[in-house]
């Protein structure tokens, strides 16, 4: 009876080990276990907050400052136009594409093409001066101004293109879902880190002046993300994310005339969704 009991045990381990490598082996062999190595690419679209801000401009025979200038998107909503080739840069759109460097960490390279449109009709406080004050509909009392399509349109409509590099954490969270097979759908939470330039088209119609109408390299800008995606049957994936920053742009061209420039800084806020793809080359 010892000797039995002594064999029993014996299989009750082996059996027991078996399972675990068996099981251990299936998880590595899974393409979602590790991310080493893999490229990703995605396209989506966004909707964008923006703090007020205190706009600068400057000109041969002018220079004054617009307080506190409020702003908003301009979003397209849902439609055909964001996979439309010769007209993606029409909605606000986000494309990326990077890599992984580690399991957990990747780098990637994108474009954030947001809109910004200063609210017209606003009253706002001013401080400067410039040529044929009153001409534009735009004089109120206690040193304000409406701003009046004539006296001025400011747009970056084309876009505010914050073309930036991020640095992200990648973490699986399947088991929290009690997602056994990640192979067929995974769940991982995202966290970032992001640097780059602001390459506007602006849409300026200043003092009755002509209007820049070409990119131009702006300003700066830095931000933070965290987000949640879903990838499904090992390439294809969902992530939503939330991404703030601040933007400063000191040099923003406004007319055809080099002498004139805008200066603004803020902060700015967007809600993502994108679909991309996850490969190995």
């Amino acid at each position: 009876m010892k000797y039995l009991f002594y064999y029993s045990a014996f299989l009750t381990i082996l059996f027991t080990n078996n399972t675990i490598a068996q099981k251990t082996t299936e998880i590595q062999n899974k393409y979602t276990t590790h991310n080493k190595g893999k490229f990703f690419i995605s396209w989506g679209g966004n909707r964008d907050n923006y703090s007020k801000s205190d706009i600068t401009f400057k000109g041969k025979d002018y220079n004054f400052t617009l307080e506190n200038v409020q702003a908003h998107d301009k979003p397209k909503g849902w439609h055909i136009d964001y996979i439309n080739p010769s007209r993606m840069t029409i909605p606000q759109t986000n494309f990326r594409m990077g890599y992984f460097i580690s399991d957990h960490y990747s780098i990637a390279i994108g474009v954030d093409h947001m809109k910004y449109v200063m609210t017209q009709n606003k009253a706002v406080d001013i401080d400067g001066f410039y040529p044929n004050p009153g001409s534009y509909d735009e004089i109120l009392p206690n040193n304000q101004v409406l701003l009046t399509e004539q006296f001025l349109k400011f747009e970056h409509t084309d876009g505010l293109n914050y073309v930036n590099t991020e640095f992200s954490r990648h973490d699986d969270i399947s088991s929290m879902f009690a997602i056994e097979n990640t192979d067929k759908i995974q769940v991982n939470l995202t966290e970032g880190v992001g640097f780059g330039l602001l390459y506007p088209k602006t849409n300026t119609t200043l003092l009755g002046k002509d209007r820049h109408d070409d990119f131009h390299v702006s300003g700066f800008g830095t931000s933070l993300k965290a987000g949640l995606n879903v990838t499904f049957f090992k390439h294809f994936y969902l992530q939503g994310e939330l991404k703030g920053g601040y933007i400063n742009m000191p040099d923003i061209r406004t007319t055809q005339n080099t002498e004139d420039s805008a200066s603004q800084d803020f902060l700015f806020f967007q809600r993502i969704i994108a679909l991309g793809g996850i490969f190995r080359i």
